[in-house]
């Protein structure tokens, strides 16, 4: 069987005949159960197999899915969803003695309540927390009819509910184990799992069943796990992997020119796609772990740490032409609340840098003059670089290396008082920038343990404003608040980087980094 599946992946017919996608996955996959995707890499699979009452479109905009319709009740308590009669589940042996069946209200319900199930202890269970009525906040009123009830109003809810956590699953699963469920995936997707060879690659084949968004064009999907990442863009230059996503120092070169552009030598072979990617880069500063007489307690310098920082320059030399400058504040482009006109950041401008070091008397300190800056390997490069900017005005640092699991478990006790970080959202809505800096929020998502009585106000009615022009008008405010006290030295907004073969035709890149491979389709090589 595993022979036959192999060269299944690696099938090519001819140009009229579906095709099989094969990317590659830097890191294994370790799970197919949604409630658990808790990383791109397995909601990238997740995606394959599974859907959500809710989905965005290439422009970030809701669209029905499994709920072809919506209400809004109650002042925004009570939100009623009328779910598609015509939506079966994958073909499986836990629907015996039926091989499938239609998906139900019921299956809604069930999918939600194991979200936030304790004994599961889920890592998507806070898409929920503190947001629901005490009883039956979720209600399946008849097959085609669920209903979920709020304790109190939250306008980022619906965009919420279009993340991986809150895939339908089928209401079977609660006779089985949660392993069964992350080896064993059953949705309503327009793949299914075929094959799971451990770290060896994944298969998946067309759901014959899907006919949510008319039937995939592809006959499968092959996901390989080349953990080196040139070894990985080597087997795409050769033609053995379709798709490749990401730019690393080690092939960069290779494939774009200076401007950040696919090279003209390669534009028969490969398609390149680069969009706004909802992810802020940033460099974090945890005051409340800082001696009270450390220059970061400053206000000034934290503003002149800012102006010091070339960004357009460090994009150019460090991540070639991949990203935009951060100086619009924490909400990266893409988001309705960035605005150029209306909000003002930090662009270059070391003269003024040391101006506010000047009045700050950073130069006059005795103690508590230098910052040491905490990151992984991965961003040492760019650590160096801003470390060499702040250096050039007269500001004394150091780098810290540390491995990315025990960095990050720093940043969550507070063990370390600066730390290169980045904020990827979960979901479209600049709510989700703002949690890290709500001081009601634990760590995470406050690493920087950021308190302001003026944010957390306006964050309070932010999420409950059901008005989008006041709500971005909050948002913008709280930007501004951001910019001014400098919790975070801004870096950069980040893009993706997305290379295909030229016979793979209908990618859309997204602002959230999602593959999406129900409209793609591939044609032979032209030789």
């Amino acid at each position: 069987m595993i022979l036959a599946i192999l060269h299944f992946g690696c099938f090519r017919p001819d140009a009229d005949s579906e095709e099989v996608f094969h990317y590659n996955q830097q890191t294994p996959i370790t799970s197919l159960d949604p409630a658990f995707a808790k990383s791109l890499n397995h909601m990238w699979a997740i995606e394959h197999v599974y859907n959500q009452l809710l989905d965005l479109d290439d422009s970030m905009k809701l669209v029905p899915e499994i709920a072809s319709s919506w209400e809004i009740l109650d002042q925004g308590l009570t939100y009623q969803f009328h779910l598609r009669n015509d939506i079966y589940f994958q073909d499986d042996t836990i629907f015996k003695p039926q091989s499938t069946r239609l998906l139900t209200a019921r299956d809604v319900k069930y999918s939600f309540s194991r979200l936030i199930d304790k004994n599961l202890a889920t890592p998507g269970s806070w898409v929920f927390a503190g947001k629901l009525r005490d009883s039956m906040p979720f209600e399946a009123a008849s097959d085609t009819i669920f209903i979920l009830h709020l304790k109190q109003p939250f306008s980022p809810i619906m965009q919420m509910l279009t993340m991986h956590y809150c895939s339908i699953v089928p209401e079977e699963f609660q006779k089985y184990t949660s392993r069964f469920v992350s080896e064993h995936p059953v949705g309503t997707g327009p793949f299914q799992l075929q094959k799971w060879l451990g770290k060896q690659g994944m298969f998946f084949k067309k759901n014959e069943n899907f006919y949510l968004k008319g039937l995939p064009k592809l006959k499968g999907i092959r996901i390989s796990f080349i953990e080196d990442r040139t070894s990985a863009y080597l087997e795409f230059s050769k033609g053995k992997i379709d798709f490749f996503s990401g730019i690393h120092s080690g092939f960069a070169s290779d494939i774009l020119d200076e401007n950040g552009d696919l090279k003209r030598s390669k534009r028969r072979s490969i398609s390149f796609y680069k969009n706004n990617f909802l992810n802020t880069e940033y460099i974090g500063i945890n005051r409340t772990v800082l001696p009270p007489d450390h220059c970061l307690q400053n206000r000034l310098v934290r503003q002149a740490l800012n102006f010091a920082i070339d960004r357009a320059q460090l994009i150019k030399v460090l991540r070639h032409g991949i990203g935009t400058p951060a100086v619009q504040g924490f909400v990266p482009q893409g988001m309705a609340s960035n605005d150029m006109h209306l909000i003002s950041g930090y662009e270059y401008n070391p003269k003024k840098a040391k101006a506010l070091l000047d009045s700050a008397g950073y130069f006059g300190l005795q103690h508590g003059a230098e910052i040491k800056i905490y990151t992984n390997k991965d961003y040492l490069d760019i650590i160096q670089f801003v470390a060499g900017e702040w250096q050039k005005i007269g500001v004394k640092c150091a780098i810290e290396l540390m491995e990315t699991s025990a960095l990050r478990e720093q940043m969550r006790v507070g063990g370390v008082p600066v730390f290169r970080a980045s904020w990827v959202a979960d979901y479209p809505d600049e709510e989700n920038f703002f949690a890290p800096f709500y001081s009601k929020n634990p760590a995470p998502p406050n690493y920087t343990r950021f308190s302001s009585i003026n944010f957390d106000a306006l964050y309070d009615k932010a999420v409950t404003e059901t008005d989008y022009q006041r709500r971005m008008d909050m948002y913008r405010k709280m930007d501004s608040i951001l910019i001014s006290e400098s919790p975070v030295i801004f870096l950069f907004y980040d893009q993706t980087a997305w290379f295909a073969s030229s016979t793979i035709h209908g990618l859309k890149p997204n602002s959230l980094n999602i593959l999406k491979l129900c409209e793609v389709y591939q044609t032979v090589r032209q030789q």
